[in-house]
């Protein structure tokens, strides 16, 4: 992170939120150097600033990656990443029998990324997977 950037955690969860300021706050990284806002990401972000990130990581309810999509797009900076966590779902992307909502979402959004043309973007195998897209300037 630059000398003068601020890490942006968004969470419902209270917990995830105090062992959050624990860690931040034990690694010796200044208050100021970070922001924790509780709440559900598609009321927070749109309250967000417009280009105000370098990076956009998601990891919430994946019926609404496609929206969370949309909201990340407005937010990152060109040249700014947009990561998506479980981009695999348990083996289950891959499976075409696999018709959940979860899965067809994110198989949508992996479909959306790929073919939207201010996106370049890659598919990383790692944990559950990780889909990596970098708005292009």
């Amino acid at each position: 992170m630059q000398a003068g950037g601020v890490l942006t955690s968004v969470d419902l969860e209270a917990e995830h939120q105090r062992l959050a300021r624990e860690t931040f706050t034990s690694a010796e990284l200044a208050p100021q150097r970070f922001r924790l806002i509780a709440g559900a990401g598609l009321d927070v972000m749109p309250r967000l600033t417009d280009d105000g990130y370098d990076l956009v990581f998601l990891d919430g309810d994946k019926v609404e990656y496609g929206e969370y999509l949309e909201q990340a797009v407005r937010l990152v900076r060109p040249g700014g990443l947009i990561v998506f966590d479980n981009a695999l779902w348990h083996d289950r992307v891959a499976d075409p029998a696999q018709r959940d909502p979860e899965t067809a979402a994110i198989r949508d959004v992996i479909k959306h990324v790929a073919t939207d043309d201010r996106l370049r973007s890659v598919l990383l195998p790692l944990g559950d997977g990780l889909l990596v897209a970098q708005l292009l300037p």
